[in-house]
């Protein structure tokens, strides 16, 4: 029997308004590329990676969700079965910072209650037209006990650790097998009793 090519697959999701970077993330964090000519993803889109964490190969599933009020139904059916979501929100656009909550209201209405959740800023090298602060960021995420990340798919800062974070905290809830132990079974055989000669 072939070996696989990994020992665990997690499913990722990536959500938030549409534009503020997520397909970028992606695309940076799978293929280590960045384009600036993405078109807003219609619908569902997946990518995959396997990193290694603790000895561990893990597959990591990524999906890409369209972030438009239009493919709501059709993304949110995506939530099940997420054991990560990461949450991207965009450090020029204060609208995609205050939609946070309706996000993370989604989380807490399709997911499983258990889902590992992450909060990025993304664009975070795009300083001069920053209009949320990092401060502002991490006080949200604090709120919510989810962690939290400034990123930048340009510039390819922290988009290695946000992923590689939520999958070592999936990871720690992950029930490790046991090594298989073997059982030896010693039967006896009874010897014949006198009676039947």
């Amino acid at each position: 029997m072939a070996k696989k090519a990994y020992d665990l697959l997690f499913k990722i999701l990536l959500i938030g308004d549409s534009g503020v970077g997520k397909t970028s993330v992606l695309f940076r964090f799978s293929d280590d590329a960045f384009n600036t000519t993405f078109i807003s993803t219609i619908g569902i889109d997946f990518k995959i990676k396997t990193i290694e964490l603790d000895g561990k190969k893990i597959k990591l599933q990524i999906w890409d969700t369209a972030g438009q009020e239009r493919f709501h139904t059709i993304t949110t059916s995506y939530y099940r079965g997420a054991m990560g979501i990461i949450l991207v929100y965009d450090i020029t656009q204060q609208k995609s910072f205050d939609n946070i909550a309706k996000w993370l209201h989604n989380i807490e209405t399709h997911a499983s209650p258990d889902v590992e959740k992450t909060l990025i800023a993304n664009k975070c090298d795009m300083e001069t037209k920053r209009v949320i602060s990092k401060d502002q960021g991490q006080r949200i995420a604090d709120e919510y006990t989810i962690r939290f990340f400034e990123t930048s798919a340009k510039s390819n800062i922290n988009i290695d650790q946000t992923f590689e974070t939520l999958a070592r905290a999936i990871l720690q809830k992950t029930p490790q097998k046991e090594p298989e132990q073997s059982v030896e079974l010693v039967l006896n055989k009874k010897e014949k009793s006198g009676c039947c000669k």
